[in-house]
């Protein structure tokens, strides 16, 4: 395979980005954590699916990755469009953590107990709504069911929200093995705050990122989201000069999707206050060009890390993953997820848990896997999986390899899809010839809408579901 190509800094390549070609390129997409997206997955798969595939995997002797999903929050977040119960009472959390057990032990009955889990991550909802010794028995119960792995290159991570954590909880956490976190900060400005039910002083995040340098958490992200009410370029540049400060080794940084006919808390955004087309691009152009000049490396989309960091790394090596948490070095695992509404990504099938937890808890104590829904890949579906998620990961193809690997030949199998690309080809969005496909510095803000090109399963109707690419 080619190597990956130098990438330009985006300051020198794109110093006056085309706010109207990205204009004229904005839609709604996908974000392809899956290929096929959740939209294809289909009723008509079940725990039966799900446990064949498993036993399909268990011939690869693949290592694993759990995703272990905790649904509370203490406080709604206006924007937030995750699957969550909303609560102060933590001792809501112990049925939920008993279910999760009886699933653990239904899910390893399926599993071969040499596998390594080399890959755990807690997500939510709000995983630090726990109280310590939740977590500690939470933890407890995976090392009991799973074989966890103890290697330093092992990533597990937790989602945290500053306002539910503090220096003590960092310690128990790096007690319990977890080496990476992962904060929600969203923004610094507090008018935004304010509008979005998120009031979090900076000192809050200062403290546990200081906290999690002193303890060596081998890396450490900060969550952003442009798009909120009130944000404007000025604003939210100042949001990013005060992070830059906190040196996070990654960022994530989100484009808002307002919802509020899906999501009921968005119904109390004022859609007035929300910034424009136009200064959402200026805003997201601005970030790229911020961030790239004070050292990270625009990984793709929204994602951004030191050049030293594991993804850097992952990428300048052609090692770069995805799969359902983003950018991953090790989404070749098969992934498990446990909890409601969790989706796994075993052998050659995505298999999610029922998202409403009252299905959830009546499957779990009816001893039976919670699957609901999911999807089994055709042939045709791992090829373009592989070929977008290499175009999200590489910024580029090597149509040589992909013939070598799927025994196909490029220019006849995607003809259409040459014809789609045609138009990036001449906005200079993209370049390609037989042997390869580059994206330009201006394409890669139009990744999404480029990775498009190459999916069958997306219909106008399905397009609508999903959140804005710019």
């Amino acid at each position: 395979m080619l190597s990956p190509a130098p990438r330009p800094a985006f300051s020198d390549a794109l110093f006056s980005p085309d706010l109207e070609l990205l204009k004229r390129h904005d839609g709604n997409g996908p974000r392809y954590t899956s290929y096929p997206p959740a939209t294809a997955f289909t009723d008509h798969f079940g725990p039966e699916q799900l446990t064949q595939a498993l036993a399909r995997s268990n011939a690869t002797a693949r290592a694993l990755s759990l995703y272990v999903h905790i649904p509370f929050c203490r406080r709604i977040c206006f924007y937030c469009g995750c699957n969550r119960i909303a609560t102060r009472q933590t001792s809501m959390a112990e049925p939920y953590l008993a279910r999760l057990t009886r699933e653990m032990m239904l899910m390893r009955r399926h599993l071969d107990g040499e596998r390594v889990v080399e890959q755990l991550h807690w997500g939510g909802g709000t995983p630090t709504f726990l109280d310590l010794d939740q977590m500690s028995r939470l933890m407890d119960q995976l090392g009991a069911h799973f074989n966890l792995s103890t290697h330093p290159d092992r990533d597990f991570a937790i989602e945290i929200d500053p306002r539910e954590a503090d220096v003590y909880t960092l310690r128990h956490l790096q007690s319990l093995g977890f080496n990476r976190l992962s904060l929600g900060v969203q923004d610094l400005d507090v008018r935004v705050q304010k509008a979005i039910n998120r009031v979090q002083p900076r000192e809050l995040s200062e403290n546990l990122i200081d906290e999690a340098h002193r303890l060596g958490f081998r890396s450490l992200n900060l969550d952003l989201i442009y798009g909120l009410p009130h944000q404007s370029v000025a604003s939210f540049a100042d949001t990013l000069d005060q992070v830059i400060d906190m040196a996070p080794a990654r960022l994530s940084i989100f484009n808002y999707a307002h919802l509020p006919e899906r999501f009921l808390p968005q119904r109390r955004i004022n859609s007035a206050d929300l910034p424009d087309t136009a200064t959402r691009l200026a805003i997201q152009c601005m970030t790229v060009e911020k961030l790239t000049q004070a050292g990270y490396v625009h990984i793709g989309m929204d994602h951004f890390a030191r050049p030293d960091d594991s993804l850097s790394v992952a990428q300048r090596e052609g090692q770069l993953q995805r799969n359902f948490q983003g950018y991953t070095t090790h989404a070749r695992c098969d992934l498990v997820g446990l909890g409601v509404s969790a989706i796994s990504q075993v052998d050659d099938v995505y298999a999610q848990n029922a998202a409403q937890l009252e299905t959830w808890q009546a499957a779990i104590d009816n001893g039976q896997l919670a699957t609901c829904r999911g999807v089994r890949l055709s042939g045709d579906d791992r090829l373009r999986r592989h070929v977008i998620h290499r175009l999200m990961c590489d910024m580029r193809l090597d149509f040589e390899a992909i013939e070598a690997d799927f025994g196909i030949r490029a220019s006849y199998y995607f003809a259409n899809v040459f014809e789609r690309l045609a138009t990036f080809r001449r906005d200079g969005l993209i370049e390609y010839d037989k042997h390869s496909l580059m994206v330009t510095p201006m394409g890669r803000l139009l990744i999404r809408q480029l990775a498009m090109s190459f999916d069958t399963h997306l219909s106008a109707e399905h397009r609508q579901q999903f959140s804005r690419l710019l």
